[in-house]
């Protein structure tokens, strides 16, 4: 009852000093500039100013990728190269990398993503949502790339002592078979029973 009575009289205290503080009034030589709604307002702008509609096109340009060849693939390569490098060209070459298969395109890929990421205009901005989806994706495919690579590796080397182990155990065994036959027992040294 003692404890009830103690945290009810804490609770009190907490909550009078907490009200005695918003109350209280500016010290001297101190300005406080209330927030209006108008200063707020463009923050919020700020944080929501996603296009979505600039993705779709690039989305679109991800499906003909993958219809493409690899000569047409690589026509589209060098047409990219040639263009103004805006935010949504490197996407799209971005894009280009990840359907390569060249040990160092999804790294490249990377770069241009991280680029992107990391670029201030408003037209990137719009594109950020599936920069990071891609990052995350080619990011995990090089993790995996990478694994598979050493997986391989690990193998060929299993492999690799596997056949050592073999020839080793065929050389034994024509050296056992190159050994004279020793008499049998029962057997004297001339080959007659005793």
């Amino acid at each position: 009852m003692m404890a009830f009575q103690l945290r009810g009289n804490v609770l009190g205290l907490l909550a009078a000093s907490l009200l005695a503080g918003c109350a209280a009034s500016p010290e001297a030589g101190q300005q406080t500039a209330p927030i209006t709604v108008q200063e707020a307002e463009p923050e919020v702008k700020k944080t929501a100013s996603v296009d979505e509609t600039a993705m779709l096109p690039l989305l679109g340009y991800m499906q003909l990728l993958l219809r493409m060849s690899p000569p047409e693939l690589l026509r589209e390569r060098s047409m990219l190269g040639s263009i103004p490098q805006t935010p949504a060209t490197q996407l799209r070459m971005a894009m280009l990398l990840g359907q390569a298969r060249g040990p160092t395109d999804l790294g490249r890929a990377l770069a241009l993503l991280d680029g992107v990421l990391k670029s201030g205009e408003r037209a990137a901005s719009s594109l950020h949502p599936l920069a990071r989806t891609l990052s995350s994706q080619y990011s995990e495919r090089l993790r995996l790339q990478t694994q598979n690579e050493k997986l391989i590796q690990q193998l060929n080397e299993s492999l690799r002592k596997g056949l050592e182990l073999q020839e080793k155990l065929d050389a034994l065994t024509n050296i056992e078979r190159t050994l004279p036959v020793g008499p049998k027992s029962g057997e004297n040294s001339t080959g007659s029973p005793r």
